[in-house]
């Protein structure tokens, strides 16, 4: 019962949302950062910093770039 509810709510265009721009915006943050990461140019801090060689970290630089580490 419930399945069909949903079901007839996407058809009807209930549930579709657009995504909002700044949301696009922290993505796009987040895709260029993990790009420098496996092009092997991201550096922790600034440009004269250490090379990241850990995936992990280089995670957590990208969501602190994109301001998606803050708590709400």
């Amino acid at each position: 019962m419930k399945g069909s509810v949903i079901a007839a709510h996407e058809e009807a265009g209930v549930m579709k949302k657009k995504p909002c721009t700044t949301c696009m915006g922290r993505e796009h943050k987040v895709e260029k950062v993990m790009h420098e990461y496996k092009e092997g140019e991201l550096h922790s801090g600034s440009k004269s910093g250490p090379k990241v060689t850990s995936r992990k970290q280089a995670v957590a630089i990208a969501l602190s770039e994109a301001g998606k580490s803050k708590k709400k």
